[in-house]
């Protein structure tokens, strides 16, 4: 086998100078620490339990029926685009056609990823949300923009309108929101979308809606920035199965909007994966079809995981910031006389055998997010319950 050279002195990089910065995700780096030390794994939001076992078995009824095993449609299955606009209007009131307003993606991941290349040009400024989702900045720099961070702080991670507002410049053609927030878990309120919105129309920006965690909302009310006046026709709104569902291998994402929007984005998501999860779609669609109880009985089901995290926590030592929504919480590591939230996550496996994730990785701004560390509660609750009684050793 061929043995590939290194590069020439004074050549350059083979990895495209926008993404050197970036490495390894955080989530990769942190799992395979869980897995070589045998820690329990808070670190990354994937539930430990699948989901529903009807919509599993809607799955393999696609797979013994032919259904999806060849390439599927570009913008996705009819059946999901249609269940998808169904789901739209019946949760948010917001009417679109899965002909032409609706496109289905590998996960929420790639419709970012297609929404920002699609939308934006170099030298264009995005302002995002920080901490914000790690994909978000590689996403802007693979499209030559640039990221302009609007940093919510704590101990309410609010959005400051006024800091938003002197952030847009004549170069910012794009917001990128994302409510519920990960890793806060902040729910935007309306009067805070209404303000965005209110400043989307007067600069005449676009605006990205990362809503992936819409049914996780524990305090306060989800409401799609797409449903407020004006706001329709410049929002590409992003959600996904993954994480309502309990499927988050299948990567069923979408993206609504315009059709002038949802063209564009479609013509970027092309020449990613084209298409993907052939099967999946097909129960994903009967899955937004779900009765209410689903919905409601899931919500209830991670508040009581949250607040029995959230408890846990304290116990050990951290002080606990609630998150309003999202699979996650943020507690900071001050009190136990830590201060580099980083290096408190490197060695927290060997300490106790629990993974979490550093919320400086999230920020531009590191000294907001130095002392932060983000768990997620999306676990069985024995697995909870033991993973705080291995935090509490923090404390002896």
């Amino acid at each position: 086998m061929a043995v590939m050279s290194a590069p020439a002195a004074g050549s350059r990089p083979f990895l495209n100078r926008s993404l050197a910065v970036f490495g390894t995700t955080i989530f990769a780096e942190m799992s395979a620490l869980a897995a070589r030390t045998g820690s329990i794994n808070l670190g990354q939001g994937f539930p430990d339990t699948d989901g529903p076992a009807e919509i599993a078995e809607a799955a393999v009824r696609a797979i013994r029926d032919g259904k999806g095993n060849q390439y599927p449609p570009g913008p996705g299955v009819p059946e999901l685009r249609t269940a998808i606009a169904h789901h739209q209007e019946r949760f948010h009131g917001l009417a679109f056609d899965p002909d032409t307003e609706v496109l289905v993606t590998a996960g929420a991941t790639e419709a970012i990823a297609a929404s920002l290349l699609a939308l934006l040009e170099p030298g264009d400024e995005v302002i995002a949300l920080e901490p914000y989702y790690d994909s978000y900045a590689a996403c802007i720099a693979m499209a030559g923009a640039v990221r302009v961070p609007l940093t919510l702080r704590a101990p309410d991670f609010r959005l400051d309108v006024d800091a938003l507002r002197a952030a847009v410049t004549p170069r910012t053609r794009l917001l990128l929101l994302n409510t519920p927030h990960n890793p806060t878990g902040t729910v935007l309120t309306r009067a805070e979308l209404a303000a965005v919105a209110d400043l989307a129309i007067e600069r005449d920006l676009l605006v990205v809606t990362d809503e992936v965690y819409e049914h996780l909302v524990f305090e306060g009310t989800h409401v799609p920035l797409a449903s407020l006046p004006g706001m329709r026709e410049r929002t590409v709104t992003i959600s996904s199965a993954g994480k309502t569902f309990s499927f988050t291998g299948w990567k069923v994402g979408w993206v609504t909007g315009t059709q002038e929007l949802v063209s564009a984005v479609r013509t970027a998501k092309q020449f990613l994966t084209y298409v993907s999860s052939g099967p999946f779609q097909y129960a994903i669609a009967e899955a937004l079809r779900l009765p209410d109880a689903y919905f409601d009985g899931f919500r209830a089901d991670l508040q009581r995981k949250r607040d029995l995290l959230g408890d846990g926590l304290r116990a050990a030592g951290f002080e606990v910031y609630q998150p309003q929504g999202t699979y996650f919480i943020t507690a900071d590591i001050t009190p136990l006389g830590e201060k580099d939230a980083y290096a408190f996550c490197r060695a927290l496996p060997e300490r106790c055998g629990v993974v979490a994730i550093p919320n400086s990785v999230f920020y531009d701004d590191k000294d907001a997010g130095r002392s932060q560390v983000r768990f997620a509660f999306c676990k069985e609750d024995d697995v909870l319950a033991e993973a705080t009684s291995r935090l509490r050793r923090l404390m002896s």
